[in-house]
């Protein structure tokens, strides 16, 4: 593996460093929910530099520059915490630039680039949610509409998003992964309510209830009954920008510097424990270098992609963990770094796919077990 960035992309990251140094306050990765205004705000400033199509194909209005610029973007916005990269310029805008119609692609797809349209992924459900060949809300056709009814259960910002990206099942229970379609369903449909669900973090995931809610058929993405391709090729797009190491970087310097203030830092105890994390964090920063070269490869990175995830949360948390337990009292007060970000680690093994779901990856697929 080459792990150096070529002089023009060392230059973009300086560019990114530049532009985010007024957003050092921000602090919109972890608590998005209470700032949403603000980090729409970021995400408009962002278009204005056409940032949020980087990786588009220049058809589309995107800059066409390729997986390693978007790697370097979102790995800064998460070293400075702003915000995590939105969905819908993602995982939404590029499944509608592959399956969508010219009209969505037209109606869609500006005001995404523009930061003006934001999507919350509608997939899991309480009987579904690492199954989701297995879920139950129903889209049934209606002529040319469909009629939307169920429950979707944990999704994220969908209190303040403006669209949501559902996945309904459209055949038969037993159809599994094959009997599943994709829709854009306006927030404000009529039928449409979500219901928040306080996390441990201080911020919280959303309940959302379909009741009867009559969907065009024109904003159905893809043939009926495709969804399950569709949405496999959405998330290997997003893999080498879905857990960036800068995040787990920005944790050990926060803490780093809380021991300081602590005036721990010399301790020699302190000292060995952090120097031990410190090669954890290099280790998911290698690691998410290697996602990041099978992507520019077209090789298949889902094995290794599990294997960030699960290395990425699980440093999170033995930061969090160590630090507590180096801290003491003071380390345990309430809003205080550590504590804070140790509630807030304890979320990360869930989103994006449970630490057990991605040993099954790893198992399966690297280790040929089976069961």
């Amino acid at each position: 593996m080459n792990f150096n960035f070529s002089s023009e992309q060392l230059a973009f990251r300086d560019e990114v460093r530049e532009f985010l140094e007024d957003y050092r306050e921000l602090d919109g990765f972890y608590g998005q929910g209470h700032r949403w205004p603000q980090v729409r705000a970021f995400f408009c400033a962002m278009a204005e530099r056409n940032w949020l199509a980087l990786n588009w194909p220049t058809e589309h209005g995107g800059l066409g520059l390729g997986h390693v610029h978007e790697y370097i973007l979102w790995n800064e916005v998460a070293r400075y915490r702003a915000a995590r990269n939105p969905l819908a310029a993602g995982i939404v805008a590029k499944s509608i630039m592959r399956y969508g119609t010219p009209w969505q692609q037209e109606t869609y797809l500006p005001p995404i680039r523009r930061g003006e349209m934001h999507f919350s992924l509608c997939y899991s459900e309480p009987e579904a949610g690492s199954d989701l060949a297995g879920l139950r809300l129903k889209a049934e056709r209606d002529g040319d509409h469909y009629r939307i009814n169920g429950q979707k259960c944990w999704q994220s910002y969908a209190q303040d998003m403006d669209y949501l990206w559902v996945l309904a099942r459209t055949g038969t229970q037993e159809s599994r992964g094959r009997g599943l379609s994709l829709f854009i369903v306006d927030k404000a449909s009529a039928g449409v309510r979500v219901s928040p669900i306080p996390t441990v973090d201080g911020d919280q995931l959303n309940e959302v209830f379909f009741d009867d809610v009559v969907v065009p058929k024109a904003q159905r993405v893809g043939e009926e009954n495709s969804a399950w391709s569709i949405i496999g090729e959405a998330l290997a797009d997003e893999r080498h920008i879905q857990f960036p190491p800068g995040r787990v970087r920005r944790d050990l310097e926060d803490m780093v510097q809380w021991l300081n203030t602590q005036r721990m830092g010399n301790d020699p105890l302190v000292r060995a424990r952090m120097a031990e994390l410190a090669v954890r964090v290099r280790e998911t920063e290698m690691l998410g270098l290697k996602v990041l070269e099978s992507m520019v490869n077209a090789s298949n990175a889902t094995v290794d992609a599990a294997m960030n995830k699960i290395l990425h949360t699980v440093t999170c948390q033995a930061l969090a963990r160590t630090v507590l337990d180096l801290g003491g009292p003071e380390a345990l007060v309430y809003s205080h770094q550590p504590e804070r970000l140790w509630r807030q680690s304890l979320t990360e093994t869930i989103g994006g796919g449970t630490s057990e779901i991605m040993r099954s990856v790893i198992a399966r697929q690297r280790l040929d077990l089976e069961g």
